[in-house]
């Protein structure tokens, strides 16, 4: 469910610390030169009851890590393996990240602080444990626009430049760091079981089995607990893979250990949003055989689970993990329908007229140059709102299917929201990210990325992604 930020008071609730230290090592964080608050959700901190804490106290808590009351007396970087690119690795964790604090949202949920680029843990091998404040920024505006399009996704809590200077080998260096602080619904990944499952650990797999099922899906276990997680799991992520595709997203690295539990989307790095609907448009230099591709996220996810199942077969029976596995592909199938459909505002026929649509979109995108935003701005509520830049393609033969075929949906969005009355679409793309980028580095103006952020909050209202479940 898409949960919208509801009002709370701070309930600290350290539930990691039931684990008894069979998932995690204490560790201490970095210690930075200065503290320069650049971004405070004030969209969630009310929603986990910290809005009423100055600047001084938010950089004491997120930029220092003082533990917050009540709360885990020290940080805990979680440990994890995973496949890298379908490369078994158990060499990993959390190597510059840690989570910090867990508490209650207004929701009932139970929520974590988790850090990126607080400082270097047992995990973190030969990297320094820092993040660019680059790549603060831009996971700022990843979960920013993804949470406006409906995407379950990790929140950017607070963004603190930290005033050393970073060498990174993919961009100019010396560049300026930060430290960033996520609100994530669990940092439990497909990687944790996998850890597991290699090191023959049945008794700390049962209760990690527990812990999520009781903590972070409200179940309780039944008899064959491995194969209800499981199914959770599968209905989630296929949920997850849908949502990138309505949203026009690539995660750009959809390695198991990226893959929460929970199929709540986070860890953005060299993440886009695709121009055009290319199947084989890729956000990271390094993918060079497109497996992480805009149109291979499914099957990317799909892959991710399986090693989920097969990490659970060190305590359950392959006829019991199987069924969840094989309902995957209609589950994502139902799930695409209902991400695309919600984001043209129209109601489902639940019948063949829906697919119909779906493979009409497909094919009328990928012949066209129309813009992924752009095509579900013109189009949203069902029918053509306007004049719009697009209208040559919209009128010619690879668009004549799709008309024909939308025109028997009904609408099912209100377009009362000024945002419909604008010429164009709020969009991120990857021009537009540097440009904001380059704002910050060469003047260090903020002005033109508070003004994106406040920009696609208002898209989020208008679509109203936020009270959509």
């Amino acid at each position: 469910m898409i949960t919208a930020p509801q009002a709370a008071t701070y309930t600290p609730d350290p539930k990691l610390l039931d684990m008894e230290g069979r998932i995690y090592d204490p560790v201490a964080p970095a210690d930075f030169p200065t503290h320069r608050l650049r971004f405070r959700n004030d969209r969630w901190h009310g929603a986990v009851g910290l809005s009423e804490l100055t600047d001084s106290e938010w950089i004491g808590h997120f930029g220092r890590f003082d533990p917050m009351p009540g709360n885990l007396p020290q940080p805990l970087a979680l440990r994890y393996h995973g496949h890298q690119f379908r490369s078994y690795n158990p060499d990993i964790g959390d190597g510059r990240g840690f989570t910090f604090a867990q508490l209650r949202d207004g929701a009932g949920r139970l929520l974590d602080f988790g850090t990126k680029g607080s400082g270097t843990t047992p995990y973190s091998r030969f990297g320094d444990g820092r993040l660019t404040l680059k790549g603060g920024m831009r996971e700022v505006l990843a979960t920013e626009m993804l949470e406006a399009l409906g995407v379950e996704t990790s929140k950017s809590f607070s963004l603190i430049e930290t005033g050393e200077q970073l060498t990174r080998n993919d961009e100019p260096s010396p560049t300026r760091a930060s430290v960033l602080v996520r609100l994530s619904h669990g940092h439990i990944r497909i990687g944790s079981f996998q850890r597991l499952a290699t090191l023959r650990d049945e008794e700390t797999m049962r209760r990690l089995i527990d812990y999520v099922l009781v903590n972070l899906y409200g179940e309780t276990p039944n008899s064959t607990p491995a194969g209800q997680l499981l199914n959770l799991v599968c209905g989630r992520t296929a949920r997850l893979a849908a949502s990138y595709m309505a949203a026009g997203f690539v995660h750009g690295v959809l390695n198991s250990d990226n893959i929460n539990v929970t199929g709540e989307s986070f860890d953005y790095g060299p993440w886009r949003f695709t121009p055009s609907w290319t199947p084989g448009f890729t956000a990271a230099y390094f993918d060079r055989q497109g497996l992480y591709a805009f149109g291979r996220q499914a099957q990317a996810i799909h892959w991710d689970v399986v090693q989920l199942a097969l990490a659970l077969r060190l305590i359950a029976e392959p006829e019991e993990l199987a069924p969840p596995l094989d309902m995957w592909p209609e589950l994502y199938e139902v799930a695409l329908r209902d991400a695309m459909f919600a984001r043209l505002g129209i109601a489902a026929k639940d019948d063949a007229s829906d697919i119909a649509l779906l493979q009409a979109i497909d094919t009328a995108l990928q012949a066209s140059e129309v813009g992924v935003d752009r095509f579900f701005f013109d189009w949203r509520g069902g029918r053509r709102r306007g004049a719009s830049p697009a209208d040559p393609a919209y009128d010619g033969d690879n668009f004549a299917t799709f008309r024909e075929a939308i025109a028997t949906f009904d609408a099912a969005a209100d377009l009362s929201h000024p945002y419909w009355a604008d010429a164009d679409p709020c969009s991120m793309l990857i021009d537009e990210v540097e440009a904001l980028w380059s704002a910050i580095d060469e003047r260090d103006d903020w002005a033109p990325f508070e003004a994106k952020v406040a920009a696609i909050r208002r898209m989020g209202e208008a679509m109203g992604a936020s009270s959509r479940s």
